[in-house]
């Protein structure tokens, strides 16, 4: 049996915890990359856990932060939601059921300066680790 060193420790992070801010991170940072381009607007519909607990472990802040580009162990996750007002993005929350995937997941609509939509819709699926489940792309507005 193969097991990661990553599995044991977790990821170097900053808390309180390794599914609901460093995978949170992790997944809206690789969900921005896939949307590709300058980010107009953003959507994050959170399921299960996410929804219930987003405030109180900051999955909020971490998800924004990982659109901005932001990696989990960086401090400014705190300030994400100052961070995302500079620089123009617009942002919404809301819980949804996204049906039978992991507690820990979202789905996060992109509203491209182009007029493109992107949907990413991932998990974080402990220590950190992440799961993209379905990406559709839109057409120009």
């Amino acid at each position: 049996m193969d097991v990661s060193i990553f599995s044991v420790l977790g990821p170097v992070m900053i808390g309180p915890s390794s599914s609901h801010t460093a995978g949170a991170a992790r997944l809206s940072k690789a969900a921005a990359r896939i949307a590709g381009g300058r980010i107009k607007k953003v959507s994050f519909g959170l399921h299960g856990s996410f929804a219930k607990t987003y405030k109180g472990h900051a999955t909020d802040k971490a998800l924004l932060a990982g659109v901005l580009g932001l990696d989990e162990q960086d401090e400014n996750i705190i300030r994400s939601y100052e961070l995302a007002d500079k620089s123009g993005l617009k942002y919404e929350f809301y819980t949804t059921d996204l049906g039978d995937v992991h507690e820990n997941s979202v789905k996060m609509d992109f509203l491209m300066q182009d007029g493109r939509t992107v949907s990413v819709t991932g998990s974080s699926v402990g220590g950190g680790e992440i799961e993209i489940l379905e990406k559709r792309y839109g057409s120009l507005f």
